[in-house]
């Protein structure tokens, strides 16, 4: 594999200048904030310890600034975009900046939230800079859709960093929290300022790695009926599981049935349990 120019990436200079020819204006409707340091993109790939036998997909590669990082390390790179100007500039870019991993390349035009298969192999890796509107649900629909991701590494808002990676008891301990741990260990990664964006944003960004289980919980419940509890548990964060749980279960007598079946306390509340609880509370739904 023949290595790429040391200036094949993205620099402040370069960021702009694409930008300009694009009349692209990033936009905070889709929360766009472009990543212009070529040490920033460097440093999230190797925190993702990406392999050479990689398939990574990326989801909002806006300019490319993180793509060619990625082309760099990985086998090959699938990047998902939703904006048409950045779609179609996106393949000339890399052609243009490293032609000689283009091949290793692949765009798909689209929603994330809509993709539901990638071309070529299989992905076994997430590495993206999450647009902040959209970055849990993406994120969960990412991990559910493709089995085959093992390693994910997303750069969010730093308090949805915190909230991804927070841990029973926390006070940022939620639906985020349960559901990415359902499907891997959590941790964070990592911060990264805000001078390192285009524009910057007026939030600090934390890295969040993910590791998938590699056995699923051990459980009886799916995915679907797990979840169910968990919505039920944080709507009404305040009152205890045997309330908050009631219009799931039925009744409170029926969610208090389930809990003490589970052997969790009905006076309990959802910020308290981890995802295995919940799963044992789905479990005992009558």
């Amino acid at each position: 594999m023949s290595s790429p120019t040391p200036d094949a990436l993205l620099g402040p200079a370069d960021v702009r200048e694409l930008a300009a020819a694009l009349g692209v204006r990033p936009t905070k409707q889709r929360g766009q904030n472009f990543v212009i340091d070529a040490n920033t993109v460097r440093r999230i790939v190797r925190t993702a310890e990406v392999r050479p036998d990689d398939v990574v997909v990326e989801v909002g590669p806006g300019l490319g600034s993180l793509t060619l990082a990625l082309l760099e390390a990985a086998d090959r790179v699938t990047a998902v975009e939703i904006d048409d100007v950045l779609a179609g500039a996106l393949p000339a870019t890399v052609a243009a900046r490293m032609p000689e991993r283009a091949d290793r390349f692949a765009l798909v035009h689209s929603d994330a939230m809509h993709v539901t298969a990638l071309p070529g192999p299989a992905p076994t890796a997430l590495v993206a800079n999450l647009p902040y509107n959209v970055a849990v649900p993406v994120l969960l629909h990412m991990l559910e859709t493709f089995p085959s991701i093992e390693r994910t590494l997303v750069m969010v808002q730093a308090e949805v960093a915190d909230r991804l990676a927070a841990g029973p008891g926390s006070k940022v301990y939620g639906v985020p929290s349960v559901k990415a741990n359902w499907y891997a260990e959590v941790r964070r990664a990592g911060a990264i300022g805000r001078n390192v964006f285009w524009p910057a944003p007026n939030v600090d960004s934390g890295l969040v790695s993910l590791v998938r289980r590699t056995e699923p919980l051990k459980t009886t419940a799916s995915r679907r009926e797990v979840f169910a509890v968990v919505d039920a548990a944080f709507a009404q964060r305040r009152k205890t599981l045997r309330a908050a749980l009631a219009g799931w279960a039925g009744s409170a007598a029926a969610a208090e049935a389930a809990l003490v079946a589970a052997g969790v306390s009905p006076q309990a509340r959802g910020e308290a349990l981890s995802v295995e609880e919940f799963a044992r509370i789905a479990e005992h739904k009558e």
